[in-house]
């Protein structure tokens, strides 16, 4: 039986996904990563994840898909016993997702309600059904953005989501708390991956005018991120919780 402890990453193949998993597998924590359709960047993200030593296994899953949620629970409840001889997991990442440029007056109904599948509805419902197999003393993580606190163009209807996921953690926080489970929101400001087709990484215009309203004068990187949460996972983390913790650099002071 292996003794270690178990994470799920929603989104774990690429940037901040990936780092978190590399992260939480530095701390010697097995992983369950999610892809939506790349299954090669999940397959190399496994075994990057292998070579430091820790177990790992990609999942396909659509997470703005609620229907499809029974089937991966099962999935996943028969690969943790076969791949990890376990029953439970200790953590939940919920860090999939995609960006919407868009401005408010522009937004279609159909491009609204995409954001709000993937990133409320299908995150709440996620983590619901997450419960049974979750820990007691278990970690949630919900992964959110720097823009429910400060404003960016064509962002509304992206911003607008996460900042109702930053709500219910609060909530989630509260009814889970008798069973020892922390939840708390991790909060990237601007970050250099394929993310938003990749404006922040490949446009040097935007990447200088992020760095310019980034108090340590870069844009941030998907490092960055995965470390922070990889510590809300930790022991030292234990009496954090109901808590927003942005990691943009300190973006627009």
């Amino acid at each position: 039986m292996n003794t270690s402890k178990i994470a799920l990453v929603t989104g774990g193949s690429r940037g901040i996904g990936k780092d978190t998993a590399l992260s939480l597998a530095k701390q010697g924590i097995n992983i369950v990563l999610t892809y939506q359709s790349k299954e090669s960047d999940a397959q190399a993200t496994v075994a990057e994840i292998q070579a430091l030593g820790q177990q790992a296994v990609a999942l396909q899953l659509d997470t703005a898909n609620v229907p499809d949620f029974d089937a991966f629970y099962a999935q996943l409840t028969t690969t943790l016993l076969t791949t990890f001889g376990a029953k439970r997991i200790d953590f939940l990442i919920n860090n999939a997702g995609s960006g919407l440029s868009a401005s408010f007056a522009d937004t279609t109904e159909a491009q609204f309600d995409y954001m709000l599948n993937v990133h409320f509805k299908g995150v709440f419902f996620m983590t619901q059904k997450a419960l049974p197999l979750l820990q007691d003393g278990g970690r949630i993580v919900n992964i959110s953005t720097g823009l429910t606190r400060s404003t960016f163009p064509n962002r509304a209807a992206y911003a607008s989501v996460k900042g109702a996921i930053e709500v219910l953690t609060k909530h989630q926080a509260q009814e889970l708390g008798p069973r020892g489970i922390t939840v708390n929101v991790v909060a990237p400001g601007a970050i250099a991956t394929d993310f938003s087709g990749g404006i922040v990484r490949d446009n040097p215009q935007v990447n200088a005018h992020i760095a310019e309203a980034t108090a340590l004068g870069r844009a941030g990187l998907p490092s960055d991120i995965g470390s922070v949460v990889a510590f809300l996972c930790s022991d030292a983390a234990r009496w954090i919780t109901g808590q927003r913790l942005e990691v943009s650099g300190g973006m627009h002071l």
